[in-house]
């Protein structure tokens, strides 16, 4: 029997926990708020904190691999319990990897994040299409024979991201739009949810001039400390709100170490999100 496609999966969640998906983002100015040592028994105290407190309550969880990954192997130890843990508790795992590269390197990217038999399996994986959206095809591949998802960098929210992501191809297509071009053909036919979604800043207004409309889920983070509000979000995903994925992670975070405080914060941001998009 063929596993439960992600996007069916996400749907589910984000019905039954709400439209939500909260960052584990070990940053060591967080570390040092919390009382934590930048260290790896401080990455693992932060990370199990996270995890305890909202692995029954959100949709989806995002590890930010960098942070972990600058502990060398025993980070990637937490990290890989982080997951294990996490799926314990029902939430979803999206893996903040942004991985990229072509043939063989980017087939060993995939198995290490959308093999089921990997430590580091998650339900989904950012992933960066700018060598070509071709390049991706081994983990599209891998993500399909195994249930995962992909989030595709779309159209992002830091600033820099304009001069490659807006640029004008021969076509008179800008490089976004071809992205999401793409993606939509991946989720043609699928219900009620493709697993192929897109990176959409949330601060980015209105974005109208794009077709958001791929059958996936747009991931929007930006929400908080980035300056953007749930408010926002009618107005940039417009009729394609309804599959967004808000990610919050400082705006949540910043009220820990007390499980109850991260429990509150991460009900609030939900609750706002759900009365913005009605």
């Amino acid at each position: 029997m063929s596993p439960e496609p992600f996007g069916a999966r996400l749907r589910r969640a984000m019905d039954a926990r709400g439209p939500l998906c909260v960052g584990i983002d070990p940053h060591a100015s967080l570390l040092a708020d919390w009382g934590l040592n930048d260290d790896v028994a401080g990455l693992a105290r932060f990370t199990r904190t996270v995890v305890e407190a909202l692995g029954e309550q959100v949709a989806v969880l995002k590890p930010q691999v960098a942070f972990f990954e600058r502990f060398g192997s025993r980070g990637i130890a937490v990290l890989e319990t982080a997951v294990e843990e996490a799926r314990e508790r029902g939430a979803l795992i999206l893996m903040d990897a942004k991985r990229g590269d072509i043939g063989s390197t980017m087939s060993a990217y995939a198995e290490a994040f959308l093999h089921p038999d990997s430590p580091l399996f998650a339900d989904a994986l950012t992933v960066s299409p700018y060598l070509g959206y071709g390049s991706l095809a081994p983990a599209v591949e891998l993500a399909r024979r195994s249930g995962a998802g992909l989030f595709v960098l779309g159209l992002t929210s830091n600033p820099e991201g304009a001069e490659v992501q807006r640029a004008v191809r021969e076509d008179g297509r800008t490089v976004a739009a071809t992205v999401l071009g793409h993606l939509a053909a991946e989720n043609a036919g699928a219900v009620p949810l493709g697993s192929f979604g897109a990176v959409i800043g949330a601060t980015l207004g209105d974005l109208s001039a794009f077709d958001l409309a791929i059958n996936g889920p747009l991931l929007a983070p930006g929400i908080g400390a980035q300056g953007a509000t749930p408010a926002d979000l009618p107005t940039v995903f417009g009729a394609s709100a309804g599959n967004v994925v808000p990610s919050v992670s400082r705006g949540v975070l910043k009220h820990g170490p007390d499980a109850d405080a991260l429990r509150a914060a991460a009900a609030r941001c939900a609750g706002e999100v759900r009365a913005a998009l009605a």
